[in-house]
């Protein structure tokens, strides 16, 4: 049993040391020390810049390699008659590949992506488009507008990237369409990256002491009011502080954290071998004490305990090893991250797995060894260990530290579940539920769709706009002059129309909404969140309606007030929101089907959709699955702590099992007495369960303190968060109270059951 735990916690510690690996490595380049992506800091930390700061980098700092990224997330692909809808596509322009060592299987680095119409695969996607043929110089349609020939293949950029890519299209494709977003500075689109590399032996400080010049000789900015942080590329993946990522950043306290569950798993693997190893002690007793008369050395015994724990230790590291192998992948999946068997087999997992097996046999073995060891020999061959009682001391610590362990591992599990919830179900501002979102490659088709949406008997409500409550594309400035606001802000904005507040459930607080008719007469008209108007000094939404202030550099007037919705993840504050009626910039549908029948219903849309757009896919996401992919990174952790939580609690309650086995063969006599007397069951039961019921009340006071702590400051990344109640630390003293009764009442009803006749009969 003690060899099963130590496989299990082995296995756990191997795959949770991969799965830190892999995150701790994130965009671990030959030259990430050296890159680093320029971002922009004016009103908050965004990862997206103009694109035109690349060229003037260039001018400015010619010793530099600086290159520029447009990224989408998904795009259509035509390959011959097929098509595809693809993710992680981009443009980029040919100083890419010499700041980033993709591992090229066909074409030039240096001039695969010189040439206008130019593409670069991937070889999963090469292989998916062509098989066995070679991709070298063939044409892929790219959303029917770029027809690009194939100049490279790249092996699959590895999962733990900042920039995913399956495709990149040379930016020289789209420089003549791009050339106003070149020449304006605040011309900033969503997926608009700027990567710089700085020569060898080149300090990054010379390059951020010339940024407030280099501002203000290229667009007259001041530096105290606009800056071009240089944030590391190593940093990307962990700096929360910045909105616009593609994936979206966590703290390495998260990791640090998923780490030291994998060492609390092999600590309680090494509890139960402790447990069990001196529990058992008393059953060689004689064999140590004769050993001892025939003239064995302590030194000798000790070896010989520490052999045999390391026999069973390297057994459980063989078996762990393969046990890992085995299901790496599927944990890998699971926890969507690409990890492999392979891997293995690498030096630094080498060394890990190494030490792991040294301090097993070192915390698992020596106290064992030294108990074993120290029998005396006229006590042992009298059976006379009283002296064990030490060690049944000490056991009792063991366990109180075991079940102190599993109450912090529940408690963490649960705060992030309902952290989890919290995310995605609680306090968003709008309905979420059975809405699918479409996006439009013709707006002057909308009536149409419109109206064969209409026709629909699945579909409740239809609106078209922007983008969903949770899709924030848009920002512009605003400023209330009268206010006392000079100072240009940001806000978000969002172009909807008139059915969009109602169909997603959103809540007015003051005014009105759009109407149809008024589509002509709303340019200068606008609905404004309760963010937007407590910035220009307003608390009461109905003293704001009627006021003007000045968006994107014209005077607007508030019609409405809407109720605060989160328009993106909760790691940042909610920010101020614009809505405003567009029609000219409606490229999504939202719509809200019957539950019932769903798949008819979207079935009938996609029929809809190819009549009227033959050339184009259809693709849609519900809206509650777009909320979700805000939250990846979480996702991950919960499926971690879930899944090597319930591992640590298995082994504590293998440990328990085994040491109510021996306590129950060792108190076989006294169970007897006890039942001659008129002991009832429940009565022997409960002589087992009180002492472990003391030790788990022991262990909650230890781990309720350091579960708080450890739960509260990981709360803190984030802008929105439930609060810790008592409620999850009742959850957790019961749960373990229950986990220890059900392993407990096996052995101890069955040595209550016991016929107190073969109890006493002899020795």
């Amino acid at each position: 049993m003690n060899v099963f735990g130590l496989t299990l916690g082995i296995a756990s510690c191997l795959v949770i040391f991969l799965i830190v690996r892999n995150e701790l490595t994130y965009d671990n380049f030959a030259k990430a020390d050296r890159t680093y992506r320029v971002t922009l800091n004016a009103i908050d930390f965004n990862s997206n810049v103009s694109l035109a700061v690349a060229p003037a980098m260039r001018t400015d700092f010619p010793e530099l390699k600086v290159s520029q990224v447009m990224y989408s997330h998904q795009v259509m692909v035509k390959v011959n008659n097929n098509r595809f809808r693809e993710n992680d596509f981009a443009f980029a322009d040919e100083n890419f590949t010499g700041i980033f060592d993709y591992q090229w299987i066909a074409g030039d680095p240096k001039t695969a992506l010189r040439e206008p119409n130019a593409i670069v695969l991937t070889e999963s996607l090469a292989k998916k488009y062509y098989g066995d043929k070679n991709p070298m110089g063939q044409v892929i349609n790219i959303e029917n507008q770029i027809n690009a020939k194939v100049t490279g293949v790249i092996k699959d950029v590895p999962g733990n990237r900042s920039l995913p890519l399956s495709m990149l299209v040379s930016f020289e494709t789209i420089r003549p369409q791009m050339k106003g977003n070149m020449s304006t500075f605040w011309a900033i689109g969503g997926g608009f990256f700027t990567f710089m590399l700085l020569p060898d032996h080149y300090a990054i400080q010379q390059v951020k002491n010339r940024i407030p010049a280099f501002l203000k000789k290229n667009w007259g900015l001041n530096p105290k009011d606009v800056r071009l942080p240089l944030q590391p590329l190593k940093d990307i993946h962990f700096d929360q502080r910045y909105i616009n990522n593609i994936i979206t950043p966590t703290s390495k306290d998260t990791y640090y954290a998923l780490f030291g569950v994998a060492l609390l798993i092999i600590i309680t693997a090494c509890i139960n071998f402790i447990n069990l190893a001196t529990a058992q002690a008393i059953k060689r007793a004689k064999e140590v004490g004769v050993r001892k008369v025939l003239g064995a050395q302590r030194s000798q015994l000790i070896k010989q305990f520490l052999g045999e724990t390391t026999s069973l230790v390297l057994m459980a590291l063989l078996l762990g090893v393969g046990l890992a192998a085995l299901f790496l992948s599927e944990a890998g999946a699971w926890l969507n991250i690409k990890v492999e068997a392979g891997q293995l087999t690498q030096p630094l997992v080498l060394a890990w797995i190494g030490a792991v097996t040294i301090l097993v046999i070192l915390i698992a073995g020596l106290y064992p060894a030294f108990v074993q060891s120290a029998f005396q020999p006229v006590d042992s061959l009298k059976n006379n260990t009283g002296h064990v009682g030490r060690g049944f001391t000490l056991r009792k610590g063991l366990v109180v530290a075991q079940f102190a362990i599993s109450q912090i591992l529940i408690v963490g599990t649960l705060v992030v579940a309902h952290q989890m919830d919290f995310f995605e179900n609680q306090d968003l501002g709008f309905n979420k539920n059975a809405v699918i979102s479409v996006t439009l490659p013709d707006s002057g088709k909308i009536e149409v769709f419109r109206h064969e949406l209409a026709n629909n008997p699945g579909v409740k409500k239809v609106s078209f706009s922007s983008g969903a409550p949770s899709y924030n594309n848009n920002f512009t400035s605003f400023s209330a002059p009268a206010f006392g606001v000079t100072t240009d802000d940001v806000t978000e904005v969002k172009f909807i129309d008139e059915n969009y507040i109602d169909m997603f459930g959103m809540k007015m607080l003051a005014g009105e909404t759009f109407t149809k008719l008024s589509a002509k007469d709303t340019a200068q008209n606008f609905v404004a969140n309760e963010t937007l108007i407590n910035k220009i000094g307003f608390t009461d939404p109905q003293k704001a309606v009627g006021k003007h202030i000045r968006l994107n550099g014209r005077e607007a007037t508030i019609i409405g007030v809407v109720q605060d919705f989160q328009s993106e993840s909760k790691h940042k504050k909610r920010r101020a929101c614009a809505l405003e009626y567009v029609p000219g910039n409606f490229f999504m549908a939202s719509i809200k089907i019957q539950p019932a029948a769903m798949n008819k219903t979207i079935e009938r849309i996609s029929k809809s959709w190819s009549a009227l757009f033959p050339d184009n896919l259809f693709q849609y996401q519900f809206l509650d699955e777009h909320i979700a992919s805000f939250y990846t990174q979480e996702q991950k952790v919960y499926t971690a702590f879930k899944l090597f939580s319930s591992i640590a609690i298995l082994i504590g309650c293998l440990g328990l099992y085994g040491l109510i086995t021996f306590a129950a063969s060792q108190r076989t006599k006294e169970i007897g007495i006890r039942k001659v007397l008129g002991a009832p069951v429940m009565s022997i039961v409960g002589l087992f369960s009180k002492e472990f019921i003391i030790l788990i009340s022991i262990a909650f006071v230890i781990a309720a303190p350091v579960g708080y702590y450890a739960m509260h400051n990981w709360l803190q990344n984030y802008a929105y968060h439930i609060s810790l109640d008592a409620g999850i630390f009742v959850v957790s003293i019961v749960a373990s109270v229950c986990i220890a009764m059900i392993t407990i009442s096996y052995h101890a009803i069955k040595a209550a059951l016991v016929n107190p006749v073969k109890s006493l009969r002899s020795e």
